[in-house]
């Protein structure tokens, strides 16, 4: 089961580096802007938060990806405890997205679902 953990934890960390391209290098652009739902003007306001925010994400993603390497090398005490921390703040902030308010679920749930399911996986593989 760790290697499905692994699996859902790599998918997790991929979609945290491209949350982090959207947030900390595309923020701007007009196609991020349509995904974010934001103005030309509110982008360029939040233009530094989002860029920190980004970075935010791509921090948990390395953290997860080093777990899953640390596993598959053996060390699956050290390897499970870096992706259950860094999958589990992924799941963490996501529920903080979906109660931010209305219209954020989907979003939320595509931030939210990879690392659940590579918690739940981990876990049932360290039983």
């Amino acid at each position: 089961m760790t290697v499905v953990g692994s699996v859902f934890a790599s998918l997790a960390a991929a979609i945290h580096v491209y949350i982090f391209v959207l947030e900390s290098l595309r923020w701007t652009a007009p196609r991020t802007r349509a995904t974010f739902g934001t103005t030309p003007e509110q982008a360029e306001t939040t233009k530094a938060l989002a860029y920190n925010q980004g970075f935010y994400n791509l921090f948990l993603a390395i953290i997860t990806v080093v777990g899953v390497i640390v596993t598959a090398g053996g060390s699956t005490a050290v390897g499970a405890a870096l992706v259950l921390s860094a999958c589990g703040s992924m799941v963490a902030a996501g529920l903080v997205l979906l109660t931010s308010g209305p219209g954020r679920g989907r979003a939320a749930l595509v931030q939210l679902t990879a690392p659940l399911l590579a918690v739940i996986f981990t876990v049932v593989g360290l039983l």
